[in-house]
């Protein structure tokens, strides 16, 4: 639910912070005292339009915060899950109005779309009111309120589940008939192009290591080179290595003698002697690593050529020349396997299309039978809001050769507010006042099934009075029991049924001379009192006071 809405700087509004409780909170004022600024405000924060007139003359921005505790289970979690934005219990919409054009929304204070925050806004909260487009007259959404009525979800489910199952199924078929359309026309080209590859047979990663050992048969010769400087270098003059052997004889023929004096140069010069033994047999084993035959190197680079011509030919690396090969492959068992393949899959087409139909006709069947239930609850509930003369008919277009993840059907809520008029959108009544009561009929009988947990209400009792007013105001009370309610309201009788009561005023600053908006909680008997001017206008009688103590001691 909403519980707390701050305002800064929308139109007279400099400054507001207003909570919020369950039930049923009415604002009521004199007209122009700025009801209609505070709705407005709560659209800007719930992804309405924004606009620079917002602004209050002389600020640089407006900025409005809206603060909602919903359970862990609301869907407005999962949404920002998906956009990887953190939210747990309290979520805080601000949306900021610059005053020359641009704006800006952030949720729990991380930056969002617009986009984002009007599918989020969806679920958190809907404004009825006077103007064509608020809720419920969106059509895209009367199917899904049908079906949340009938309680048809798992059919819905399942429906979407085979539509994707038949679409996919669909796109293989098709994408094999091209594939087959495309084989047949390429025919000769593609016997001879996989031909040529199988024959070439490319294996992945096979370029780099032709490149690398024809790059290394090209330098062998230079390698050899510095291999025979090094063994040179070793030998010397030839009698280096025979000399350090004569001296290190004679020095181990004296070295018992020498008290172990000689020890250690005899190890060093036998260390030596070993050294240079092993890089005398380093160097030749190198000098043979380095031995190759021309025709190797020719093999290898007539192979690499090949390669890399194939890949020009067929325009891709050589490392998919193996992909390209088993492509054109696939495209010719396509033609030789006799249209097996394409059998089966128009069969698996077949099947998945047939279940799909199945259940979307029986979704059909049951949304008409719920459709007559729908309409047959809310005319009961028209005749106490004063339109006991209007029809309401949920007008259901199946069309099997339209069909689609939400099955086979266009729902749409008609109405014909008068006796002899035919039935129209609901969008396109005539009367404001009519709209928001057939709204308020509507969400009666909806709203435990897919409602936003915030319902707004604006004057929805324009131009009624007396009993239909007070049939209003039980409704909105009833409403309220499940969710939260706001409703701005002329109404004494819907007034008196508020669990909270909020009165908005206008006034005059008087260090600014400015007029700004108020809006102020009401004691008791504050309420009583402002009943009692809605009762009888500007001056508030005895009479108004006792009538005002009547609506309030036989609320609920």
């Amino acid at each position: 639910m909403l519980t707390a809405l701050s305002i800064r700087d929308i139109v007279l509004i400099e400054k507001l912070d207003i909570s919020l409780d369950r039930g049923l909170t009415v604002l009521t004022g004199e007209t122009g005292a700025g009801k209609s600024i505070l709705l407005d405000a709560l659209g800007l924060a719930l992804g309405a339009r924004g606009d620079s007139g917002l602004v209050r003359t002389g600020a640089e921005r407006g900025v409005v915060t809206a603060a909602f505790s919903l359970p862990r289970s609301h869907p407005a979690f999962a949404l920002l899950r998906e956009q990887g934005i953190d939210a747990e219990g309290e979520l805080v919409i601000r949306r900021i109005q610059n005053a020359d054009g641009p704006s800006r929304a952030a949720i729990n204070d991380q930056p969002v779309s617009l986009n984002l925050l009007r599918q989020i806004a969806v679920a958190l909260a809907e404004i009825h009111g006077q103007h064509a487009d608020r809720a419920l007259v969106d059509v895209s959404a009367h199917r899904r309120l049908l079906d949340a009525f009938g309680g048809h979800e798992a059919d819905v489910n399942e429906v979407a589940a085979l539509w994707s199952r038949a679409s996919a199924a669909e796109e293989a078929l098709l994408e094999h008939r091209r594939l087959m359309e495309r084989a047949e026309a390429e025919r000769d080209y593609l016997e001879h192009a996989a031909e040529e590859l199988r024959a070439l047979n490319p294996l992945p990663g096979e370029e780099a290591k032709l490149a690398e050992a024809r790059q290394m048969m090209m330098s062998a010769e230079q390698y050899a080179e510095a291999l025979t400087e090094a063994e040179e270098a070793l030998a010397g003059d030839g009698t280096s290595i025979a000399r350090l052997n004569a001296a290190l004889r004679k020095l181990e023929r004296r070295r018992e003698s020498a008290g172990g004096r000689l020890d250690h140069v005899c190890q060093s010069l036998d260390r030596v002697l070993a050294e240079v033994a092993e890089a005398e047999r380093a160097i030749a084993e190198a000098q043979r690593a380095f031995v190759f035959d021309p025709r190797e190197l020719e093999k290898s680079e007539e192979r690499l050529f090949a390669l890399r011509a194939a890949a020009r030919k067929f325009k891709c690396t050589v490392d998919t020349l193996a992909e390209v090969r088993e492509r054109f492959d696939m495209e010719l068992k396509a033609l030789s396997d006799g249209g097996g393949r394409l059998k089966k899959l128009e069969q698996e087409f077949k099947a998945a299309r047939e279940a799909y139909d199945g259940a979307a006709e029986k979704l059909s069947n049951k949304r008409r039978k719920t459709a007559r239930a729908l309409d047959k609850a809310v005319m009961a509930e028209l005749p106490p809001l004063k339109l006991e003369r209007a029809r309401f008919e949920t007008a259901l277009e199946t069309d099997a050769g339209k069909p689609g993840p939400t099955g086979i059907d266009r729902v749409e809520f008609m109405v014909a507010a008068n006796p002899g008029t035919p039935l129209a959108p609901l969008m396109k009544v005539a009367s404001g006042g009519e709209l928001a009561r057939f709204m308020l009929a509507l969400k009666v009988i909806l709203a435990s099934k897919g409602s936003a947990p915030t319902l707004i209400f604006d004057e929805i009792d324009t131009g009624v009075g007396g009993a239909v007013a007070d049939a209003i105001g039980a409704r909105l009370a009833r409403l309220a029991g499940n969710l939260q309610v706001l409703a701005v309201t002329h109404s004494p009788q819907v007034a008196a049924r508020a669990s909270q009561h909020m009165l908005i005023s206008k006034m005059e600053e008087v260090a600014s001379k400015r007029m700004v908006t108020r809006v102020q909680p009401l004691s008791e008997g504050s309420r009583r009192e402002e009943v009692a001017r809605m009762l009888s206008g500007a001056q508030v009688t005895e009479a108004a006071r006792a009538q005002a103590d009547e609506l309030l001691q036989g609320r609920g």
